[in-house]
């Protein structure tokens, strides 16, 4: 028998999805849909997976039916650059998010950033980059 070298397929990527998993999938998309305007891509049923932009997208799952399973620390965190967080930070505060923080300026990362909480504590990070960077 002849021994092949197998090698890393070079065709890309075609969807970047990461996965939350949810115990209320109706309040979950309610917020990705209503407070930060993603549509709905593919729906699995139990599964629903949103675009962000491009090619990331972000999952939903009831962690009743998921590969993973609901917890209480949440150690992932979204993070979404627009080009006018101000406006963002705005409608966020009139929406009154969970979670929500101050604004602030990072200077060492070159960015002008708040936070706030999905449903079930999923923290997103909204950020503009600062001129120059």
């Amino acid at each position: 028998m002849t021994s092949q070298t197998v090698q890393r397929p070079t065709d890309g990527i075609v969807l970047a999805i990461t996965f939350q998993y949810y115990r209320d999938l109706p309040a979950a998309m309610a917020f990705y849909e209503d407070i930060l305007g993603l549509k709905l891509a593919i729906d699995q049923g139990w599964s629903k997976i949103y675009k962000i932009d491009g090619q990331a997208h972000v999952g939903l799952v009831d962690e009743k039916r998921g590969m993973q399973k609901w917890a209480v620390a949440k150690t992932v965190q979204i993070c979404l650059r627009v080009p006018d967080v101000d406006a963002w930070y705005a409608w966020a505060q009139s929406q009154n998010v969970a979670g929500l923080s101050k604004m602030f300026d990072s200077d060492e990362l070159g960015i002008r950033a708040f936070a706030m909480e999905d449903p079930e504590g999923y923290q997103i990070e909204v950020q503009t980059a600062k001129p120059g960077h």
